[in-house]
């Protein structure tokens, strides 16, 4: 397969790029693009290989207010926002509870502990975490949105950025019931320190491929809850339909 061309890193290896205070920058291709744009970095890219996978499967529970006060504050269009999450890592069975805190410079800081599989996110640590790190009290809080994918990593070979790319997208709505998939939706983001010169932002702009940043939490939530308010993301929505030739059959 064109992920062989590549070659591996190891999960211990890439701990030296973690980029946990970056610059994101997401795109969403078509899986035919992505093809396309993986046969111009086998050179200059490694893939992040476990236990000889280099395809990678995540579950995610997202975590928001009764009001969806995280959701509202995309919608919103408010420049200062947080996501709070548990994230399971299924090649290694390892569950972390994260928060990401995006300022008004476009910074996004990721911090994260590990949960042991019976605490769940209303342990005592976690619930000092979840003060600390995301400004809410956890009783606050509760599961809305479940989402699994699939994902590969590549990092430069100066292992200065991480590309992650997410394929085969699924969510359930845990308080609506509804589900939708995304598989003709492919979103690749781009970690780096700093909003710096990249050979695969050159790629992708040479594909006619430009940024368009909506959160899978965003898109998620949107695609399984019909009474939600989504203004503020309309144009990326059509723009998204357009991408994947409108194949959700979903009236967006």
């Amino acid at each position: 397969t064109m992920l062989q061309q590549f070659p591996a890193i190891s999960l211990a290896e890439m701990s030296a790029v973690r980029l946990m205070n970056r610059i994101d920058t997401k795109y969403t291709v078509r899986p035919d693009q992505l093809l396309q744009l993986l046969q111009t970095l086998t050179a200059d890219y490694f893939v992040q290989e476990i236990d000889d996978k280099r395809i990678s499967l995540y579950h995610t529970v997202y975590l928001d207010t009764a009001d969806l006060a995280m959701y509202t504050a995309h919608q919103c269009g408010r420049r200062t926002r947080r996501k709070i999450r548990v994230r399971t890592y299924m090649d290694t069975q390892t569950t972390f509870l994260e928060i990401k805190n995006k300022n008004n410079k476009g910074r996004t800081r990721k911090t994260r502990i590990v949960l042991p599989e019976t605490a769940g996110y209303l342990s005592e640590e976690a619930s000092r975490f979840i003060e600390q790190e995301g400004c809410y009290a956890p009783h606050q809080l509760m599961p809305h949105l479940q989402n699994r994918f699939y994902r590969i990593t590549l990092v430069n070979r100066k292992k200065t950025e991480r590309l992650t790319i997410d394929i085969n997208l699924k969510f359930n709505n845990l308080t609506t019931g509804q589900q939708a998939s995304c598989r003709r939706l492919v979103i690749i983001e781009l970690k780096q320190d700093g909003n710096c010169a990249s050979f695969v932002k050159q790629q992708l702009s040479e594909m006619h491929v430009h940024p368009v940043g909506i959160s899978k939490y965003c898109l998620g939530t949107i695609l399984t809850n019909p009474a939600i308010r989504k203004n503020r993301f309309k144009k990326k929505l059509m723009l998204l339909n357009k991408i994947t030739n409108n194949t959700y059959g979903y009236a967006i």
